[in-house]
């Protein structure tokens, strides 16, 4: 059992996100190959302006709060679960999160929030080749920061973060294969997609439209690999659909293939 207080902040556009946490997680017993975890957490959420002063609107006066007010509280109960199969020639890994808004105090925001992720890797000869899913929906009250953020590394590159679109739905897929050059060293050719489903619209504000994103977009590029002992140091090149093209650094502590 785990108890947390966390105070963070995030945020872009001139819009940042001040957020207060207090919460309680519990581990489950891990088997072979499953995982699972349930928490409960209290969040208060404020945006702020640059200057760190509490706004309620964004600079087109469209609301940034689901309340409509400076702030949101909801109560959260988060359970995860985790397989993972992993063999000499290939594996297999699903990852299920679901978020349920609670409304156990005043005006807090009552949701569903699901996401899954499944990734399949095969080695084929002295090369690998990596493919994975990842979906998620949101019913019920939302901000328009609970959107789901399509674009950027591990979602689209070739893309700023966020910059594919952000609705209610999203779905993900890539596709990497992954060759050997030297001795620690690999090469790899990639292709990545994302799409909100057209659910865009149906954030409050539709920050989405106005911001131009497009909502669905595509990235292929190449990357180098370097696997040493503090984890994977990635180094990518990304092209989008409209040519533009970016540069992405990582460290990867999990490992090659992960």
């Amino acid at each position: 059992m785990v108890i947390a207080a966390v105070v963070c902040h995030s945020g872009s556009r001139g819009v940042n996100l001040s957020r207060l946490s207090l919460g309680v997680e519990i581990n489950e017993p891990t088997t072979s190959k499953w995982t699972s975890g349930t928490s409960v957490k209290f969040e208060h959420i404020r945006p702020v302006n640059n200057d760190g002063r509490s706004i309620a609107r964004d600079h087109e006066g469209f609301p940034l709060t689901c309340s409509g007010n400076l702030h949101d509280n909801m109560i959260i109960l988060k359970q995860e679960s985790g397989y993972a199969d992993v063999k000499d020639n290939s594996f297999l890994r699903v990852n299920f999160q679901m978020e349920q808004g609670l409304p156990l105090v005043p005006k807090s925001l009552t949701f569903n929030r699901v996401k899954c992720a499944v990734s399949k890797g095969i080695k084929l000869g002295p090369t690998f080749l990596v493919t994975s899913l990842t979906g998620g929906s949101i019913v019920g009250d939302m901000a328009p920061y609970q959107a789901f953020a399509i674009g950027g590394l591990g979602s689209v590159r070739g893309y700023g973060e966020g910059a594919v679109g952000s609705g209610r739905l999203c779905l993900i897929g890539n596709c990497e294969y992954t060759v050997p050059l030297a001795k620690n060293l690999e090469g790899s050719l990639f292709m990545d997609c994302g799409s909100d489903l057209g659910s865009a619209r149906h954030v409050p504000g539709n920050p989405a439209l106005r911001q131009g994103k497009p909502g669905f977009g595509v990235g292929f590029g190449y990357g180098v690999h370097f696997n040493t002992d503090i984890g994977q140091i990635r180094v990518d090149y990304a092209m989008n659909a409209f040519s533009r093209k970016t540069f992405y650094f990582s460290i990867n502590t999990g490992g090659a293939g992960s």
